[in-house]
């Protein structure tokens, strides 16, 4: 069951088929983060990337404060259609991609208030690098924009470059 915490849309709960690879980020997850990005992200003005999007949860909430747009990319047939139905039957601004993440990134041309990552957790950091690499290169943040990437608490990502542990 995914519930958006807050917006529009707060308190709704959207029930994702079962036959669906993800792995949806908790709602206390999602609380502390959108928390964290209160005073940091205008809403209204936002574009928001969430790249493994599998339910759209994170989608739907930055959706639900009014983002002006929202895409979400993933690689598996049934996310993407459950994305896309949730957002048409929400009358939300969220365009899904059923692409793989990097050949997503390498031809992107827009830039994002937020990149949001949930990657496989048994993603190998070397690719994980290649993403945030990716972002960089191809400067798909604003400026001040963040990358965020949800990981195993036994993972530690900051190692890497300007990244904080949150």
């Amino acid at each position: 069951m995914i519930r958006i915490i807050s917006g529009i849309h707060k308190g709704r709960k959207l029930r994702a088929p079962k036959n669906l690879p993800v792995r949806p980020t908790t709602d206390r997850a999602k609380e502390a983060l959108f928390n964290i990005f209160a005073h940091q992200i205008y809403w209204k003005d936002a574009r928001i990337l969430d790249l493994f999007a599998g339910t759209g949860n994170i989608s739907y909430e930055c959706a639900s404060r009014g983002c002006l747009q929202v895409i979400a990319v993933d690689a598996h047939a049934g996310c993407v259609k459950f994305i896309e139905h949730t957002a048409a039957q929400l009358k939300m601004p969220v365009i899904a991609y059923k692409r793989e993440v990097v050949r997503f990134l390498r031809q992107c041309d827009l830039t994002f208030s937020l990149i949001f990552a949930d990657p496989p957790y048994e993603m190998p950091l070397d690719e994980l690098t290649g993403i945030v690499s990716l972002c960089q290169d191809r400067n798909l943040l604003e400026e001040n924009g963040v990358l965020v990437i949800e990981h195993s608490p036994h993972r530690d990502l900051s190692t890497l470059d300007g990244f904080q542990e949150v």
